[in-house]
Formats: structure tokens, sequence, C-alpha cells
């Protein structure tokens, strides 16, 4: 008996050139990415780069896959570096979504976009073939010819160098999407914690201006539901809403908040 290839949503979402909405899984529990599915989400980015389990603990990462499969969203996986070990390490292990970190050039790029692939701009790839969780274990049909088909490889743009050389990054086949990233092109630029720094936004404008010229899915982060909604009318196609610990932050300082205001009242 074999199974059926891999149907990857959010590719599908980008393909159609709507709009995908995710938010950050700070914490790294299956349960809240179970949850976040449950609650109608596209995605839930999970960042390797700045947090949780190593990119190579592939029991960790299968943990947080199989929540995601149960209630039908798609992880976002976010690399340090786009090592191509590491691609393929979190591909077999079943991650259809993937972003690198740390790139600057198209070389930087298209090593993690080939790592991903069996086959490549015409030429074979350097995914590396074998029946991990990927393949269900060596049970899915047809899945050398159909696996290049459910992965998605993005880059984050974060650096000013990576925006000189965004045009040679954004023709590297097969380059998923592009992930505009304020808090780094801040502290790239001399404005840490300023993402709303003139500069940057000159930056993060650049970049979406390319992308949408260049036809490659861009992505970012969004501050408060109304930038939310201005992105999406602008040309953004995957954006993050933010994340666990700011929700739960929100939600526990308007309690408080709340209660102070309550036992003001009453002692008036």
């Amino acid at each position: 008996m074999t199974s059926s290839p891999r149907i990857n949503s959010l590719r599908r979402t980008l393909e159609s050139d709507t709009v995908a909405l995710g938010v950050l899984e700070s914490t790294y529990s299956p349960t809240l990415v179970e949850l976040y599915g449950e609650l109608g989400l596209d995605f839930v980015w999970i960042d390797l780069e700045h947090g949780g389990p190593s990119p190579r603990d592939g029991d960790r990462l299968e943990e947080l896959l199989r929540a995601a499969d149960t209630s039908g969203t798609e992880l976002l996986v976010r690399l340090p570096d786009p090592d191509p070990g590491t691609v393929r390490k979190v591909l077999d292990a079943g991650v259809r979504n993937l972003f690198v970190s740390r790139v600057e050039s198209a070389d930087d790029v298209r090593q993690a976009v080939r790592a991903a692939r069996f086959e490549y701009d015409g030429e074979p790839g350097r995914r590396g073939f074998a029946n991990p969780r990927a393949s269900r274990w060596g049970t899915t049909a047809d899945y050398a010819a159909t696996e290049d088909e459910e992965i998605v490889v993005g880059a984050t743009i974060e650096h000013p160098t990576a925006v000189d050389n965004l045009e040679e990054i954004l023709s590297v086949p097969e380059l998923g999407f592009v992930f505009a990233g304020p808090l780094d092109l801040a502290v790239a630029t001399g404005h840490p914690g300023e993402p709303a720094h003139e500069e940057v936004e000159e930056l993060v404008e650049e970049i979406r201006t390319a992308a949408l010229e260049a036809d490659v899915p861009l992505g970012g982060l969004g501050f408060g539901m109304d930038d939310v909604n201005e992105k999406a009318d602008s040309g953004y196609q995957l954006l993050n809403l933010g994340s666990t610990t700011g929700a739960v932050q929100g939600v526990v300082r308007s309690w408080l908040t709340e209660y102070e205001g309550e036992r003001e009242r009453d002692e008036e």
C-alpha cells in the first residue's frame, strides 16, 4: 500500500496570489501549533534562528509537524543560515516551507534552494535521496517526482548588502519568496530597535517594489492589524500577525489594567 503525495497548502496560497496569515509560535509547543491551525491560520512560524531546538533536532521538529498536520496548517521554519546540510535535514523531517537568514548574495540563496530539490534549473539538485519522514518512510507514491513541487524555500532580506544584490537574488530559480526583515535591517544600518526609522523603511520599500516587479511573493511582519491590512493591500502575500508571547502579554496586561481600574472605582 502506498501513501498519496504531500500537498503544501501554503504553496498553493502563494501561487494563487492570495494572502497567507500566520503567527510566530515562540514557545515551540505542539499544542499551540495545533490550536493555531484549528483557529484557521495558514501557517505557524517556527524560528530556529533566535531560539527553540536545534534545526537538526528531528524529533522535536516531528512533534511540531504532526501538530500542524492534525489541524491543517503549515509550519514555516526559519533557519539561521543557508547551510545545505541543515536545509536537507529539516526537509527530510517533513518540513515543506522554510526560509533562510544571513544571506547577502544570490549564491547564498541558490545553495539553499538547490539543496532542497532533486532537480534544479534543468540539472540534478542536491536534496539527497533517502526514505525519511518526508516520504512517509518510503511509502509515498512518486516521492521523487512530486516532492520538488511541494517545497517552498524563501530568503530573509535583512542586510543592506542583500538589498544591493536584490535583483540577482530575486532571479534565483525556484525561489519561493523573500521576507523583508526590518528588525535586523535596523541593526545592520545602525538603528537597533528602530524598525520605523526612515532609512530602514526606505530599504523595506525597496524590497517590496523589487519583489513585486520580479513577481516573487513577499513576506513581512505585521505591526498591528492596521499595518497588516495596509501591507496586504500593498502586495504582501505572507504576513505574520504577531507572536504567542506577545499575545499572552497583551491579554494579561489588559486583565491587570482592568482589575486595577475596578479596584480604583470600588475605592472611590
